[in-house]
């Protein structure tokens, strides 16, 4: 039986200021990097067709 999902702690100071500033400025990814990623998700997806 899965286990209750705890409350998001809240942040505040530092924490927060970091947070939102990591939000508004994602970091980059490659674009080698992002054809890796959809070609894993392509080939989950079609795996996935597959079976059903």
């Amino acid at each position: 039986m899965a286990r209750p999902i705890k409350e998001t702690p809240m942040l505040f100071g530092a924490d927060a200021r970091r947070f939102e500033e990591r939000m508004k400025n994602p970091p980059k990814v490659s674009a080698e990097k992002r054809a890796r990623i959809r070609a894993s998700y392509e080939a989950v997806k079609k795996a996935l067709q597959n079976n059903i």
